[in-house]
């Protein structure tokens, strides 16, 4: 069993935190936190748990949660980028919504879109929203993104950053089953260096890269 970092590899990492539930733990190099395997929900349950949400492309609130990094990104744009939308989920609204912007919007979902091909494209732009606190190996999975991305690309991600110890331990956030992986901005700032990349954070839960 290894409590290696799931985003950088890094061997050096330290308890963080325990609650009735589960254990987190720390990478002292690029502050990753994260909950050990032996933890996780299998597929099937994490499948029961996101069937559970009740987005809507209909649903105007969750349209304005999105614009958080949808107004933003768009600014980036050149007119008719093409994007991926990785971890669409059943209601894909963020590739709807840059649709009727006039960009070419592909999307992905491990359970309801599920078409690998997507990968052997490049992007000028890649978003993420509230995905990658699910992801299980996020250093490979985020590698394996910036990799489709076009020279001046952009990835954007929305998830809630960490900020210390205390103020975790009281964070709704980490109580989702589901939620396995915590960054701080430091992370993406690590992210960023490995990448050369520019990084920007124009929301308290948005980070937008700039391939260079």
């Amino acid at each position: 069993m290894t409590n290696r970092c799931p985003l950088c590899a890094s061997a050096r990492t330290v308890f963080y935190l325990q609650d009735k539930k589960r254990e987190y733990r720390q990478c002292e190099r690029c502050r990753f936190v994260f909950v050990p395997e032996r933890f996780w929900l299998s597929a099937d349950a994490e499948k029961r748990e996101y069937d559970l949400h009740e987005n809507s492309l209909q649903d105007p609130g969750y349209l304005t949660f999105l614009r958080r990094l949808a107004d933003p990104l768009a600014e980036q744009l050149k007119p008719s980028s093409k994007g991926l939308d990785f971890g669409c989920g059943p209601a894909p609204m963020l590739a709807s919504w840059l649709t009727r912007l006039g960009h070419d919007v592909a999307v992905y979902d491990k359970f309801y879109a599920p078409n690998g091909r997507v990968f052997a494209s490049r992007y000028d732009f890649i978003c993420a929203t509230e995905v990658v606190e699910h992801l299980r190996n996020p250093g490979l999975t985020l590698n394996g993104l910036w990799s489709c991305l076009t020279s001046g690309g952009v990835m954007a991600l929305m998830t809630k950053r960490v900020q210390d110890q205390e103020a975790f331990g009281r964070w709704h956030y980490k109580n989702d089953p589901t939620h396995i992986g915590f960054f701080s901005e430091q992370s993406f700032q690590w992210l960023a260096h490995q990448w050369r990349a520019e990084v920007d954070f124009p929301a308290a839960d948005v980070a937008i890269f700039t391939r260079r």
